[in-house]
């Protein structure tokens, strides 16, 4: 790597980070900087996930207080988290190249509409858990939780971008519990599902490390940054810029594959 392309991924890695701390969706800017990189998608979307996994740990440990009393969730929940995330990293992997870079275009949209429908899925998460003070958690059943995880958890193994929004929205429709419980359970889930990813690509995968590890680390700085950025920065201004990114990639990418494609 030239010195160009590290302060590009340092830098984007940096905004990705302070974008996930504040309002989510930041690999709607590593992931086409690698692609704008030169890298191929599928290496692109390996980097991506490598990548993600220290600030999914980071998370874990910002909601450690709010993890109390959810051992069975996460006991549960994980198990279905590691299938899942091991089928998606398989079928990214076994799949043909052409394929990926096919969906890749609507993967991309889809994780930019879930970022604009973030504040109202949190709204009605909120509205719809918003009495409940102390779930029960060992009476509760996990079938439609552990069903729409293994759906989440495949797509964040395919393909990282919004994974964190995606699975927030599922656990908010099967469980009854607190907004802040479920991001705790969210981040563990997220971190479980980016490690069994890492571990896959690891092993089965051609991994180019010192962008992974450029893109990691700057990704810690940058949820620094955005941790104090955030209390003055609108978070709904940030979104809708992220937002507006990921639109314009998506067109991008389309038209690129379109024209690929005669």
């Amino acid at each position: 790597m030239d010195i160009g392309s590290v302060a590009l991924m340092a830098l984007a890695g940096t905004a990705a980070g302070a974008i996930n701390a504040v309002a989510g969706g930041g690999s709607l800017v590593t992931f086409p900087t690698l692609l704008a990189l030169g890298y191929p998608p599928v290496a692109a979307n390996v980097i991506n996930t490598v990548a993600a996994f220290p600030g999914y740990v980071g998370g874990v440990w910002g909601y450690r207080r709010e993890l109390k009393g959810q051992a069975r969730r996460v006991a549960i929940l994980g198990t279905t988290t590691v299938v899942g995330a091991t089928m998606g990293s398989a079928l990214l992997l076994l799949g043909p190249e052409s394929t990926f870079v096919a969906v890749v275009p609507w993967l991309v949209l889809a994780s930019t509409l879930l970022l604009a429908a973030q504040p109202v899925l949190t709204k009605w998460a909120v509205a719809r858990v918003g009495g409940v003070q102390n779930s029960s958690v060992r009476a509760e059943r996990l079938h439609a939780s552990s069903l729409g995880q293994l759906g989440v958890a495949t797509y964040g193994g395919y393909f990282n971008a919004g994974l964190g929004i995606m699975m927030l929205g599922v656990l908010g429709i099967t469980l009854d519990e607190r907004l802040p419980r479920l991001n705790a359970l969210k981040s563990v889930l997220s971190a479980v599902a980016s490690a069994v990813s890492l571990v896959f690509f690891g092993i089965f995968a051609t991994v180019a490390w010192p962008a992974a590890f450029v893109m990691a680390a700057a990704g810690l700085l940058g949820g620094w940054i955005g941790a104090v950025l955030g209390r003055r920065i609108p978070d709904v201004l940030l979104r809708r810029c992220v937002v507006i990114f990921g639109l314009v990639i998506f067109v991008v990418l389309w038209m690129d594959h379109a024209s690929s494609t005669h």
